[in-house]
């Protein structure tokens, strides 16, 4: 800014009012706005020198340079001196100044902002601009993106469209050609395919990292609670990325069909089928070959404007890959060819071999619509490929229905012969019990021929009439295996529910259920022609042994549920403390229980006692008599006494097993009394008398068993009592079996030797009142007499005195009841007894004492007579 030559020297208002100063300060004033102006206009006008993002920081740090500038002119004492003096003088062209010097503060402030704020993205701009490692590049554009979110929030001026659209396109702009420069074409098929195919992943992942962190910040705006949203126009950002990315994608399919599916899996395959070394040589030219016009580009493909070109390079390429891959595909899986679900294998492999010949053709028939395409050096070498790969195909299939052909003819004739059933003996493991189990005989070859003889005809090819009738008669071949099927399921079912007892007691039935099924077995096959009606009879057959063994269950059911309810009786039932707290004493504890015992006995006898009539029931269903003692039931009479055997074994053991949890659980159930007995302490009732009212009653509930009479061999009639003797009868019972029970009397002798333990623990707690035994022990008679005739002092027959007191006292202070698990031990009666000798001793020394006292009164008495009289 040229300054005026005026001086400035003075008042403002007195400047103002000299009309030469004023006219040449308004000639200076608008020189300045014209300057300012112009030099707005030219910054305005500038853009950014380069593509990239790098440009427009660069433009911005231009702008800012040259309005700092200036803008520091303008607040110059004398450019401030100036204005006040034109403002003091009214002059119009203050008006113009002060706007050019507005719009001057107002673009430069912008300036100063966006370098503020664009710089923060300049270290991430020129990791994408001058990056060299493609992992440098992928993690940068997760930063860029997140700083150029913290623009858009915070910038006064990035926070528009018209100023982040342009930066965005630009960054994108920075991306692609980053990706061109480590795609670099030319030389990309030159260097190991490793190092190609990594190449071309990390551009395409370059690219893809550009949108996928695009949209998430677009996301993240969005969530922020800002305003102002990224909603642009996307096109210009992506249009370019999203086609490199396709192309880096054909590049990567290139690089992998030559890299694996040609060199690592086609080439060792020819191998091992060929000893020419120059064949092998010859392929891998043809391999090689299949990238020489990606080498040889006159464009470049990662530009959006050769598309169609690269599309056309592509196409060619496919082509000549497709028929080397059905080559491939087909060398390869020639000795076991997948297959179409469903396919049975020799159709199936020629629809296989069809439908990779089908896919070379419509490429033959694509080179066929463009003449000049056929007739050039590559379609030709396509076709000639072609040919080989076809007249292989043909020669394949040719060979697979020839020795489909000869097998069907010779081998449908022998399995339409096959029985309807085969059979097998079954024997289930731990029992005698055999079965035989029968199957549908329908091979599975027949099965397979008949899917192959309809998969031939829709080939085309003609088939052996022996395979067509097969396959006319499909329907009811498997009309008949599903009802054989059926039938079979119901019978297997049918034999899994029968033991090994029920199945000895329907043998007749079961003989003559086999005797109808090993018709399917012996004599009919798939030719003949009663098959429905061998299905009838055995179904027929079925239902009738079914209907038998579903009332026999039935029984079974109600003698299972007897038997529960025998095996589930309380033969130890427990009496309930009398008062609260009261327990029952030994003798009635035990005598509750045997009188319990007995009416449950009866009860349970009574369901006892019901089961033969049950039994006679099944007699009645199966031989149609009703005596009790059917040779044909022997067996299963023998069955249900030795379930009746284990069940009588289990309620004794179980129920000795309870009472001795009872006797072991620390719950008093009875009491005794500790006594005092001369010349010791004991228990009332002792503790002989406790082990055998114990033993007597593990007895009486082993003896339950003697009220279940066994059956006469072969029955299920009660043996009647048998007179040995005169007077000596003989009852059949249980008892002489269950008594020998191991078990059983494992548990006799543990539920004897646990109450013996707590009757010794109790008999040691009570050696603590044997500290007592001189109450009773002493001879009162001759101590007291030795104790008169020492003529003690009074004292010490205080002290004698005070010693029995506190034993007394004592007494009451003991505990009198001690549980030990299921006795409780009374001791007041022993308390009592100790209190009662104690107080005896106390009156016999009172008596010695009255007594040394009265002759000491008699004597003092008649020493003062004697006095007296001497006086």
């Amino acid at each position: 800014l040229d300054m005026p030559a005026v001086n400035l020297e003075g008042e403002v208002p007195v400047l103002a009012s000299d009309p030469s100063v004023v006219q040449s300060l308004e000639s200076c004033a608008m020189t300045w706005q014209k300057l300012i102006s112009t030099v707005l206009r030219e910054q305005l006008k500038k853009v950014p020198q380069g593509d990239g993002a790098l440009a427009e920081i660069d433009l911005w740090r231009e702008k800012n340079a040259a309005l700092s500038d200036l803008a520091e002119q303008t607040k110059l004492p004398e450019v401030q001196k100036v204005l006040e003096i034109l403002r003091e003088a009214e002059c119009e062209c203050v008006g113009d100044l002060q706007g050019a010097l507005s719009d001057l503060r107002k673009y430069h402030l912008e300036a100063l902002d966006n370098v503020k704020f664009l710089s923060a993205l300049e270290r991430h701009l020129k990791n994408l601009a001058y990056g060299t490692e493609a992992d440098v590049v992928l993690n940068t554009i997760p930063s860029l993106l997140n700083a150029l979110r913290m623009v858009w929030v915070m910038s006064r001026h990035y926070n528009r469209d018209e100023r982040m659209v342009p930066l965005l396109e630009r960054i994108a702009w920075e991306i692609s050609t980053t990706v061109s420069r480590f795609v670099d074409l030319p030389t990309l098929f030159l260097e190991d395919r490793a190092a190609a195919k990594k190449k071309v992943t990390e551009g395409k992942n370059i690219l893809e990292q550009w949108k996928k962190c695009y949209f998430a910040t677009c996301a993240q705006v969005e969530e922020s609670g800002s305003e102002r949203f990224w909603k642009f126009e996307v096109k210009g950002f992506f249009d370019r990325t999203d086609y490199m990315a396709a192309v880096c994608q054909d590049l990567h399919g290139i690089v992998q069909v030559v890299t694996e599916e040609l060199y690592n899996i086609f080439i060792p395959e020819l191998t091992t089928v060929t000893e020419n070394p120059k064949q092998i040589e010859a392929l891998l030219r043809g391999v090689n070959e299949l990238t020489t016009p990606m080498k040889e580009l006159k464009f470049d493909p990662l530009s959006i404007r050769n598309a169609r070109n690269w599309k056309s390079v592509m196409r060619q390429f496919r082509e000549e890959v497709s028929v080397q891959n059905v080559k491939q595909i087909f060398v390869q899986n020639l000795k076991d060819p997948p297959l179409y679900k469903n396919h049975p294998p020799v159709a199936g492999a020629i629809f296989w071999s069809r439908s990779l010949f089908y896919r070379i053709k419509h490429t033959i028939l694509r080179f066929q619509e463009v003449e000049e395409l056929l007739a050039s050096e590559h379609g030709q070498k396509v076709k000639q490929t072609y040919l080989q790969v076809a007249k292989k195909m043909k020669e394949y299939e040719d060979q697979k229905y020839k020795e489909w052909k000869e097998r069907t003819e010779h081998i449908v004739p022998h399995l339409l012969k096959d029985n309807l059933l085969t059979s097998s003996v079954t024997e289930e493991s731990g029992t005698t019990k055999k079965s035989l189990c029968f199957r549908v005989n329908f091979s599975p070859v027949l099965q397979e021929i008949i899917t192959e003889t309809k998969y031939m005809e829709q080939l085309g090819l003609p088939v052996p009439e022996i395979a067509r009738y097969v396959a006319l008669q499909e329907d009811k071949y498997l009309r008949y295996t599903s009802r054989l099927k059926s039938m079979l399921g119901s019978y297997h079912k049918l034999m899994e529910t029968l033991n090994e007892a029920e199945t000895k007691l329907l043998d007749d039935y079961i003989q003559e259920l086999w005797r109808v099924l090993k018709s399917g077995h012996k004599r009919l096959t798939w030719n003949s022609l009663g098959i429905g009606e061998f299905i009838f009879q055995c179904t027929q057959a079925i239902e009738k042994v079914e209907s038998l063994v579903h009332q026999i269950h039935n029984i079974s059911e109600d003698i299972n549920s007897k038997l529960l309810f025998l095996e589930s009786a309380n033969l130890f039932k427990l009496p309930l403390s009398k008062n609260g707290d009261e327990l029952p004493e030994a003798q009635e504890f035990f005598d509750y229980i045997k009188r319990e015992r007995a009416k449950d006995v009866a009860q349970i006898v009574r369901e006892y006692s019901a089961i033969p009539p049950l039994l006679m029931e099944v007699e009645g269903q199966v031989a149609n008599t009703n005596t009790g003692k059917s040779p044909k039931l022997t067996s299963y009479y023998a069955y249900w006494e030795n379930r009746i055997y284990q069940v009588l074994t289990q309620l004794i053991v179980k129920n000795l097993q309870a009472f001795n949890a009872a006797i072991l659980a620390n719950v008093p159930l009875l009491q005794i009394r500790a006594v005092f007995s001369a010349p010791e302490i004991t228990f009332e009732p002792s503790a002989s008398e406790m082990d055998k009212m114990t033993a007597q009653s593990i007895q009486d509930c082993v003896e339950v068993t003697k009220h279940f009479v066994r059956w006469m061999h072969g029955t299920c009639i009660e043996c009647p009592p048998q007179h040995l003797r005169k007077d000596e009868v003989v009852t059949f019972s249980f008892y002489s079996d269950v008594s020998q029970s191991p078990l059983l009397i494992e548990q006799a002798v543990l539920i004897t030797q646990n109450v013996h333990k707590v009757l010794a623990s109790l008999s040691k707690y009570l050696n603590q009142w044997n500290r007592y035994e001189p109450l009773w022990k002493s001879d009162q008679g001759a101590v007291l007499e030795r104790l008169a005739a020492e003529k003690p002092a009074c004292v010490t027959f205080d002290e004698h005195l005070q010693f029995y007191l506190k034993v007394t006292q004592e007494v009451t202070q003991q505990p009198l009841v001690k549980d030990e698990q299921f006795i409780r031990l009374q001791l007041a009666p022993l308390a009592l007894t100790v209190q009662e000798y104690a107080k005896g001793w106390m009156i016999s020394l009172g008596k010695v004492l009255n007594e040394s006292a009265r002759e000491d009164l008699v004597r003092l008495r008649e020493e003062i007579q004697v006095s007296v009289f001497t006086l």
